[in-house]
């Protein structure tokens, strides 16, 4: 192993700064963070709204939730955790109703009292059985809960969420139908859920609060530069910004926020989805109510919109498409043919992922790459994830 090594971190966000932090406290070496944007932290960046003092969360809502021990464990080392149960509501033409679909849900849309079984036993009997492999979006939601349920809270809101019709999306969007039979309204299975008490951003600067650091604010990564003078890069940007989209852009979605600001309380909940496709926005979240231990007097909200990612813009989802698929395999071909770089996270793996997973996964990139740098095998760990 060389002596006081020099790694070169492309990102800000978790994905980087967990790796960069693994990798100082792993090896001999310093690390360099390169982050275009004026903050770290990435889209989970959190700040103090000068109008109403409400904690942001600046590129929407973020519940940190996770089944890993690890994971979990990682993150209540750089802040506090307080507990958090989201309820998400969605807002139909027939009503407000809570998401996901459980039983509750179900009795207050058919006008029923089903008991867990035969609540079971009605969508069942709902669902369209004519389909056998579903080969789609829409066709995995008719299956198994029927053209109902699927029209009032799936149709609309996935329209709008990925510019498209649900038919064209892949049916593995859908595939753990987001549906209970009991009384459970908390969005999310995991045994820890929580959001951080100081908001994300301070959670991050934590992370990168070592002396073997170094971040750079404001500062675009140029690859024609690359790895000059150390000795890896590591690279958490779009995959096709890195080769200067030769092969062509891979598709994503953006969103955009309309930001308003009231006295009291606006909407009694953090997030209402409007699944409604005649409704622009797909939905609002209220922040002061992702912090139920602070107390504001003025409240901000924001309407959420989502549209195709143009050049320049956010890229938050990708739709992965069997177009972009094959983009993907080309791009992946390029990159397994560079030296001395590594690709990891949501952006330059495309796949959307959770805070725990991208936490998750830099955690056990940084453990495997200290091992085989260690040994000189560094070379042949390209992608944090293997397709």
């Amino acid at each position: 192993m060389k002596s006081s090594s020099h790694f070169l971190i492309v990102g800000a966000g978790f994905s980087g700064a967990v790796l960069a932090r693994s990798l100082v406290e792993k090896l001999d070496c310093r690390v360099t963070i390169l982050e275009e944007r004026p903050h770290i932290a990435g889209n989970c960046h959190t700040q103090r709204d000068e109008a109403t003092g409400v904690m942001v969360h600046q590129y929407g809502p973020h519940i940190f939730n996770t089944s890993q021990p690890g994971v979990w464990e990682y993150v209540n080392r750089f802040g506090v955790f307080r507990p958090f149960v989201n309820r998400v509501k969605a807002m139909t033409p027939r009503g407000v109703f809570s998401l996901p679909i459980n039983l509750h849900t179900i009795n207050q849309f058919f006008g029923k009292t089903f008991s867990p079984a035969e609540a079971r036993a009605f969508i069942e009997s709902v669902g369209n059985k004519t389909i056998g492999e579903p080969r789609n979006f829409e066709e995995q939601a008719l299956k198994f809960i029927g053209r109902d349920l699927y029209e009032t809270f799936f149709y609309g809101y996935t329209r709008k969420q990925w510019g498209c019709e649900p038919r064209e999306l892949s049916a593995s969007i859908l595939k753990r139908l987001p549906i209970r039979f009991n009384y459970d309204d908390n969005y999310y299975n995991s045994t820890w859920q929580g959001i951080p008490e100081d908001g994300y951003t301070a959670v991050v600067e934590k992370i990168l609060d070592h002396p073997s650091i170094e971040v750079r604010l404001g500062v675009r990564f140029d690859p024609q530069v690359g790895q000059e003078g150390v000795d890896h890069l590591f690279y958490t940007g779009p995959l096709d910004a890195y080769f200067g989209h030769r092969l062509g852009r891979l598709s994503y979605r953006t969103v955009t926020f309309e930001r308003n600001e009231a006295e009291g309380d606006f909407q009694g909940n953090a997030v209402l989805n409007y699944s409604d496709p005649v409704v622009p926005f797909t939905r609002i979240h209220e922040h002061k109510h992702f912090a139920p231990w602070e107390q504001h007097a003025r409240t901000v909200y924001f309407k959420e919109f989502s549209k195709e990612t143009e050049p320049g813009e956010v890229p938050y989802y990708p739709k992965r498409l069997e177009a972009d698929l094959g983009l993907l395999r080309e791009y992946r071909c390029l990159a397994l043919k560079e030296r001395g770089i590594s690709f990891l996270g949501r952006l330059a793996t495309y796949r959307y992922m959770d805070m725990e997973k991208v936490i998750g996964e830099a955690l056990a990139f940084g453990e495997a790459f200290a091992q085989a740098f260690q040994v000189g095998a560094h070379a042949s760990l390209v992608f944090s994830h293997d397709e």
